[in-house]
This record gives structure tokens, C-alpha cells and sequence, in this order.
């Protein structure tokens, strides 16, 4: 259904809610990171500044639930997709957002993420971030085949006040059908074996929900536009083991690499066994430059391991702590 505007326009009810919305709110001065904004006058990148996850509370409150802090300085909140089941080659996978938050030394707080989104809503998702006066740095596919058709948008931006930036994301939230309000936590164990995992990728892993996860953040200081992006903001390789029984596994995640290192990741990959998925960047003009490789595959979780370790070591990266 569509109504009529001025000069006998048809405009959609949801085209004219984000155009009311885009007349209310608030201007995110420089919240597109190519924006001439005051950080420019430091000498030195600008860090963020330690916080607490009470300091985040009124964030909270904008999103509809809390998240964690990460880094001492990353307030990180996720959005389940429990509403959207995705199959790719037989497998249920269960998606999710997420957006980081940093306050920096000097007063301003960025916000970085990314949204899982269908093809039906990549549009409207797009349209509400930019109307909220977030930059959309990315848009792509992190899986091969799979029903439903999901897109990844990254997003960034800073202001002055977190809050209008929080408010943003949650009003591009609202164009999906991303719950509004998260679901209850389990713990179900992983039918993996997860000793052996740990001692071929010499790196501890977190049960998520489920999923074992293993993150390993870059050496390198990254920066933005003067601003160093603490790793929970998104600037890490992330592997995940979804268990399939008899200790077999799915795994899928991407890693985060330089321009120097993607021939030598992609080749490990591949000898590996493992599928690539796609290549690409999460972000516009962060320092080194980054590239993400996302990966798949399936098989004997401790074998998968053994190729995913020769991928890790083909990168200038440790594990997260």
C-alpha cells in the first residue's frame, strides 16, 4: 500500500517513517569516518578510554538489553537472529549483529558493527543507518549457498554523545525482524574434542551458545582516522567449531589479514581443505589496511583445526587473552 504526499508522490509507509525520521534526528557531527573531525589537531592516534559496563547503562537502556565489556574499553552488544534459522549445505546456523562502542580521551565515543540482514530487508537496513548518520563501510555475503538470502552490512560512526548513536542502530534493528529483546541464555556442550582443538590452535576457546569460538587479535596497533580501534571493535580473526556430533565440526568465521598475508592465508586454507567464501573489507580507511577471508567447511573438528592453525600462522595475530 502506498499513500500520497505533496505533488501526488507515492511514498511507502516505511520510505515515509525513515524520511520523518531523517527530519528528527540529531546530526552526528563527523560520524562518517572519512569526516574532517577534531581528531585530526592530535599528534598521536587518539585511545580509548577505560570504562565500565555501568557507564554503558543508558546505552542499554536505547538497545533493549546489555551487552560486555571487551578490552577494558569496548562496550559490545549482540543481536541474535533466534528468529531467522539459516541453512547453508545442511547445517542450522543461527546469526546474529553486533555493535561496539568506545569512549575516547578526547570526550567523543564511535560505534562500529555489523548487521545480519535478508536480501528483503538489506535496502531498508541501509536506508535507516544512513538516516540515523552512520556510514555504511561494508555490504556482503559471509556464507556460500544458504536459504534464506543473508547480507552483512558494516557500519561505523562517532558523536559527541553516545546515545544518538545507539538510537541509530536500534532504528536500523527495527527495519528487521531482529527480536527486540534477547533471548535466554544456554550453555548446551560441545560435542567436540575440545583439548585437542585448543593444543593444534595453541589458543584457548570460549563455548558460545553451543559454538566453540576461538579469537586472535592483530599485533599491530590499528588505527582510524587517528583513532586506534581496540580489537572488540571488530579488528580480529574469529574461528568458530560448530559441532555436527561424532567430534565432527563445521567451522566459518574469517580471518583478518593484511594485503601481504591473504596469498599465503588463502593458500593454507585451501590446502586445508577448507572452502573460501569471500574477501573483502569490513571498514574504509583503517592503517595497516584490512582484509577479511571467510571460510567453510566440514569435517573432523581436530583436522579442521590442524588447517585452520597453518591459516593462523600465516598472519601477524596471538590469541585473545
Amino acid at each position: 500500500m502506498t499513500v500520497r504526499d505533496k505533488g501526488d508522490v507515492r511514498v511507502s509507509p516505511s520510505r515515509r517513517r525513515l524520511l520523518v525520521a531523517a527530519a528528527a534526528a540529531p546530526v552526528l557531527a563527523g560520524a562518517g569516518p572519512g569526516a574532517a573531525s577534531a581528531e585530526a589537531a592530535w599528534s598521536q592516534p587518539v585511545r580509548p578510554a577505560p570504562t565500565v559496563e555501568s557507564d554503558w547503562s543508558k546505552v542499554a537502556e536505547v538497545l533493549g538489553r546489555a551487552g560486555t565489556m571487551a578490552d577494558d574499553s569496548v562496550y559490545r552488544v549482540r543481536f541474535a537472529r533466534q528468529d531467522l534459522p539459516v541453512i547453508t549445505y545442511g547445517v542450522t546456523l543461527f546469526l546474529g549483529s553486533y555493535a561496539a562502542f568506545a569512549r575516547y580521551d578526547d570526550g567523543r565515543t564511535l560505534v562500529m558493527g555489523s548487521m545480519a540482514v535478508t536480501e528483503a530487508e538489506l535496502q531498508h537496513a541501509t536506508d535507516a543507518l544512513h538516516v540515523g548518520g552512520l556510514e555504511v563501510t561494508a555490504v556482503h555475503k559471509h556464507l556460500l549457498a544458504h536459504e534464506p538470502a543473508m547480507w552483512w552490512t558494516h557500519f561505523h560512526g562517532h558523536a559527541e554523545d553516545p546515545l544518538p548513536l545507539a538510537r541509530s542502530v536500534s532504528a536500523a534493528l527495527a527495519v528487521t525482524t531482529t527480536p527486540s529483546t534477547p533471548s535466554a541464555a544456554s550453555q548446551p556442550p560441545v560435542d567436540l574434542d575440545a583439548d585437542a582443538i585448543e593444543d593444534t590452535l595453541n589458543a584457548k576457546g570460549v563455548n558460545d551458545s553451543g559454538i566453540y569460538r576461538f579469537t586472535f587479535n592483530r599485533r599491530e596497533t590499528i588505527t582510524d582516522h587517528g583513532r586506534v580501534l581496540p580489537p572488540a571493535t571488530g579488528m580480529t580473526t574469529l574461528l568458530s567449531f560448530y559441532p555436527l556430533g561424532d567430534r565432527r565440526a563445521a567451522v566459518n568465521g574469517d580471518f583478518a589479514v593484511t594485503a601481504g598475508e591473504v596469498r599465503n592465508v588463502l593458500t593454507a586454507l585451501r590446502r586445508g581443505g577448507i572452502d573460501i567464501v569471500e574477501l573483502h573489507n569490513h571498514g574504509l580507511t583503517e592503517e595497516p589496511r584490512l582484509f577479511f577471508a571467510h571460510f567453510w567447511a566440514t569435517g573432523d573438528g581436530v583436522a579442521l583445526a590442524r588447517a585452520l592453525r597453518a591459516a593462523v600462522d600465516a598472519t601477524n595475530t596471538g590469541p585473545a587473552a
